[in-house]
C-alpha cells in the first residue's frame, strides 16, 4: 500500500512541476498588448496563467494529501 502511495506522490510531485513550467511559460508569452487591453475581459494569456495556477494548486493540495496518508501509515 505505501508503495502505491510513494508511486502517486511522485506522479503528483511531477504534475506539479509541469503544471508550474506550463504557468512559467505562459507568463513568458504575455505580450505589451495582452497587458494594455482595457475594457475586453481577462485575455487569453492571463486565462492560460490562471489555469496553469489552478492546476499547480491542485496537484500541490493532492501531493500534500498523499504525503500525509504515507506519514499516518507509517507510524
Amino acid at each position: 500500500m505505501t508503495t502505491i502511495l510513494a508511486l502517486l506522490l511522485i506522479v503528483a510531485m511531477i504534475a506539479t512541476l509541469f503544471m508550474l513550467i506550463r504557468g512559467v511559460v505562459a507568463f513568458l508569452k504575455t505580450t505589451e498588448a495582452d497587458l494594455n487591453a482595457q475594457g475586453s475581459g481577462p485575455s487569453q494569456s492571463a486565462l492560460r496563467q490562471n489555469k496553469a495556477m489552478m492546476g499547480r494548486i491542485f496537484f500541490q493540495g493532492v501531493a500534500i494529501i498523499i504525503a500525509a496518508l504515507l506519514l499516518l501509515l507509517s507510524r
